[in-house]
């Protein structure tokens, strides 16, 4: 379930090329209040438990469903399992490399969830489930126990997809498609590039982490070029020969970088097979090499790899679930939310995670206290920037048809006018800033 304002306001997010999203960020940072409000006049004001639940994953997923849960029933005892006391999130992340924010401006820490909801919070790793006992095996040598079981487990590397590309490759050539040390990298190295340098991106086949996300980091790599190496260029060798937002990419590449972005999809030879990450240089399908300054390769994808433990991903690598609650097709009890789920036509998005694990949290709270999940409804808006004051979006609302999978609402939603000006532009980039403060105090509070 999704709140009411920022669903009205996702309705008509580019209508008439308008781009105001000033309401589903008030209707973002009320919820937020009203939830503070609640749990602060109801924590700690019985000792009945009312089930124990137990999150595996501090993203934009998990957070929001241990707070939920919590938010509708203070009486249910919610575990976060998460081994990192300071999340950083991938949404943003490239506005990192592009020099735009800091990086522990995209950091976020789980006081609220502990002080303000009375989450337990561990940080430590899942390492094995156990689907029958409803245990789950910490590394520090805990077990806990479980009623309702959510993972919210993100995505793991397809290591080996491409030949030559393997854990140890990535630090030489990193995917950075996990924030943190990766993104550090990655950093690290187009700040020591020579003027005139190549950066060469290897973009990953469907279905992967936010679809627009490998065009979003090309366009902002670019602006720090642009400002910092103007001489340098970038290629993008892609296994598709279509991606998200591919218009909206191609004119801002146009008009802000012009000459200084290449992309090569599927057709022109742009599928990499091999990688040499010691040397930078990558070969593709017909026999191509190119030799990188700066080389970011973004592999194949799958769940992450406790879904595998816990015996809810299927042959494809992800997770099929139930599409009312999100609980995983095939072992009872344990709900699965975010990047990890077979959820088309969702797509893999911060957003997404944030709103199905919304959705879950009712359908849990629910099952506790013996009631059927509500009908639920899902929304997605995922802003790009191309620019500092150019930005694009796409928005859509999802609800349940007549067979009971997701589907998109015909007439809600859109994307962003391809002939905006640049005050349309602007106000976008401007929402989206608004848009990532807003859904990670939904998360995880305000920063501290």
């Amino acid at each position: 379930m999704t709140d009411n304002t920022a669903t009205k306001s996702l309705l008509s997010p580019v209508e008439k090329a308008g781009v105001s999203r000033r309401n589903l960020l008030k209707g973002v940072g009320a919820v937020g209040a009203l939830t503070t409000l609640s749990a602060c006049a109801t924590i700690g004001s019985s000792a009945r438990v009312d089930g124990r639940v137990v999150v595996i994953g501090g993203g934009f997923g998990g957070a929001t469903a241990a707070k939920y849960i919590k938010r509708a029933n203070p009486n249910v005892a919610v575990t976060l399992v998460e081994p990192n006391a300071t999340f950083y999130t991938c949404p943003f992340s490239n506005l990192y490399l592009g020099g735009i924010r800091e990086f522990e401006e995209i950091g976020h820490g789980y006081d609220e969830l502990r002080n303000v909801y009375g989450v337990e919070v561990v940080h430590t790793l899942a390492e094995d489930i156990d689907p029958v006992a409803h245990r789950v095996q910490l590394a520090n040598g805990t077990t806990l126990e479980y009623d309702k079981l959510v993972m919210s487990p993100g995505i793991d590397m397809r290591w080996n997809a491409i030949e030559g590309y393997d854990e140890a490759a990535a630090e030489l050539a990193p995917h950075a498609w996990k924030a943190g040390a990766q993104t550090q990298i990655l950093k690290r190295q187009l700040e020591a590039m020579p003027n005139g340098g190549l950066f060469v991106m290897v973009a990953p086949p469907n279905p992967y982490r936010c679809p627009p996300g490998p065009y979003e980091r090309a366009s902002m790599v670019a602006h720090y070029f642009k400002e910092n190496k103007p001489d340098s260029k970038i290629l993008i060798l892609d296994p598709k020969d279509a991606f998200s937002k591919q218009g909206l990419f191609t004119d801002g590449w146009n008009q802000l970088y012009p000459g200084m972005i290449e992309w090569v999809g599927l057709s022109n030879d742009g599928r990499v097979v091999r990688v040499d990450a010691a040397r930078r240089e990558v070969e593709t399908e017909f026999g191509t090499r190119h030799q990188a300054s700066v080389l970011n390769v973004i592999p194949a994808q799958k769940a992450g790899w406790i879904a595998d433990r816990a015996g809810v991903t299927d042959a494809s690598g992800w997770v099929p679930v139930q599409a009312r609650t999100f609980e995983s097709q095939q072992v009872p009890d344990i709900y699965v939310i975010g990047d990890a789920t077979v959820a088309a036509p969702m797509p893999k998005s911060g957003f997404c995670a944030n709103s199905q694990a919304k959705v879950a949290a009712a359908a849990i709270v629910s099952a506790l206290d013996g009631r059927s999940a509500p009908n639920p409804y899902f929304t997605n808006t995922c802003y790009s920037l191309i620019g500092p004051e150019y930005g694009v979006s796409v928005a859509a609302i999802y609800n349940l048809n007549t067979e009971g999978n997701i589907q998109a609402v015909a007439g809600a939603g859109g994307l962003s006018p391809s002939t905006g000006d640049a005050s349309l532009r602007r106000a976008e980039a401007m929402n989206a800033h608004r848009w990532y403060d807003a859904i990670c105090q939904d998360a995880w509070g305000t920063p501290s």
